[in-house]
């Protein structure tokens, strides 16, 4: 079997790989298996991490496939909060819980930063009286610039923000308001002004390459524009089309060509990116992250959730791993919040991942950041990845996409950047054609 040329163009479907199995072989027969997992015995020297989805904005994105509300009131959004916290309280009476400690606690949206100061301090009372994250090493908190005042960003320090990130996305306005984004650039420096001024331990910034507009131009400005800010970190995406998204959709309706910059055009700005934030004391992290090497930087949620630990995801149509099970929260708000109000948690589709299937999961989990310690690996699943993948990664070799030397399998920066093509590869033949998600 050879392996399929890089995709070229960006057509509608889903390329960034986060879990597996795909979402798509997650069934609601099966969210007994998640019970299950709930029920078993604690296990207290294993990573535990919460997330907790806000998915209220001020306007969807035309590239967004999460599930987020435009349309929401304030006691809507206090509905919901109760109910966040309810689903928590849930959590916390499960065996498994039981003795566990928090590593990490993660707000992601939607937009986090849309809820008032008022709803924020309330919602994190609640949270806290039953897990708490007093003693996480990293409490992340993502946000729309337009949506913060100085006041707010006190606020999340308050709570015990360690890492704040900002969805900044670009800095050209045309660009910003043709992809749908509620804020513009005089927000962004604002935003940022503040945040240096509060002193979050880290601070992130997000980039996407390729959003609709972009242009060779335009992306050297916006990656010069984001080294001035000297960020602690930088999140790079490469744009894709997921099917629920305002973009795929107007496509499928209106049958037009995909507006979206080619892989291969996606790939070379990156690479600039990659090469311009080098040459300005920050390192590669992942294959969508640079690090700052002024400081010490930390990723405790991919590092913990990339390597088997559990996390919870509280809150509409969250994801959650647990003992080896992955499963998701109910699709739609009043579903979600009319489940909780029975007491019970509104788990909607699970899967049980059988001991390969956990490996392969960290394996190309792993991949992403650049390199792969097979000693982990025969450690932890009494396997040589090598050897169990060597059709695989010999044919990875062979396309100078990656290098292998003693017990380290290391990505060349061409397999850093077509990294989410080549993890198909590695999935059981049975799941490399289906539908991710």
């Amino acid at each position: 079997m050879t392996i399929d040329p890089p995709k070229t163009g960006t057509e509608i479907g889903n390329y960034f790989v986060s879990n597996y199995p795909p979402f798509s072989q997650w069934k609601p027969e099966f969210v007994g298996e998640a019970l299950a997992a709930l029920d078993g015995p604690p296990r207290v020297n294993d990573a535990l991490g919460l997330y907790i989805h806000i998915p209220f904005c001020r306007k969807r994105c035309k590239f967004c496939y999460f599930k987020v509300y435009t349309d929401k009131n304030a006691s809507e959004i206090e509905v919901y909060l109760d109910a966040l916290i309810r689903e928590n309280e849930l959590y916390s009476r499960s065996p498994a819980f039981q003795g566990r400690q928090l590593r990490f606690a993660y707000f992601g949206g939607g937009t986090p930063s849309y809820v008032s100061e008022k709803q924020l301090h309330y919602l994190v009372s609640g949270l806290n009286r039953h897990v708490s994250w007093a003693n996480a090493e990293e409490v992340t908190f993502e946000c729309e610039p337009g949506t913060l005042q100085k006041s707010k960003l006190e606020a999340l320090k308050e709570i015990g923000v360690t890492r704040l990130s900002l969805g900044i996305e670009h800095f050209d306005d045309e660009i910003l308001a043709s992809n749908g984004r509620a804020h513009l650039s005089p927000e962004i420096y604002r935003a940022y002004g503040w945040a240096r001024e509060v002193d979050f331990p880290q601070i992130n910034i997000d980039l996407i390459s390729g959003m609709m507009g972009e242009s060779e131009e335009k992306w050297r400005e916006t990656v010069r524009r984001a080294i001035e800010l000297e960020a602690d970190s930088v999140t790079i995406y490469q744009m894709e089309l997921p099917y629920n998204t305002v973009i795929s959709q107007d496509i499928l309706k209106q049958g037009v060509a995909s507006p979206i910059a080619g892989w291969d055009t996606k790939r070379r700005w990156l690479n600039y990116a990659f090469d311009q934030f080098q040459e300005h004391g920050y390192e590669i992290a992942s294959a969508t992250t640079l690090a700052t090497t002024r400081k010490p930087c930390r990723f405790i949620y991919t590092d913990a959730l990339w390597h088997g630990g559990d996390m919870i995801g509280l809150g509409v149509s969250s994801f959650s791993h647990f003992g080896g099970v992955n499963f998701q929260n109910a699709h739609n708000f009043e579903e979600y919040v009319g489940i909780l109000n029975t007491d019970k948690l509104p788990l909607l589709r699970a899967v049980s991942l059988t001991p390969k299937q956990r490996l392969i999961r960290e394996m190309i989990l792993q991949l992403k950041t650049g390199s792969l310690d097979t000693a982990y690996f025969r450690d932890k699943f009494a396997v040589d990845v090598w050897q169990e993948f060597r059709a695989v990664y010999e044919r990875l070799s062979e396309e100078k996409l990656l290098e292998s030397e003693n017990e380290t399998i290391t990505l060349t920066r061409r397999g850093l950047l077509e990294v989410e093509h080549s993890l198909l590869e590695f999935f059981e033949p049975e799941l490399r054609t289906v539908r991710y998600a």
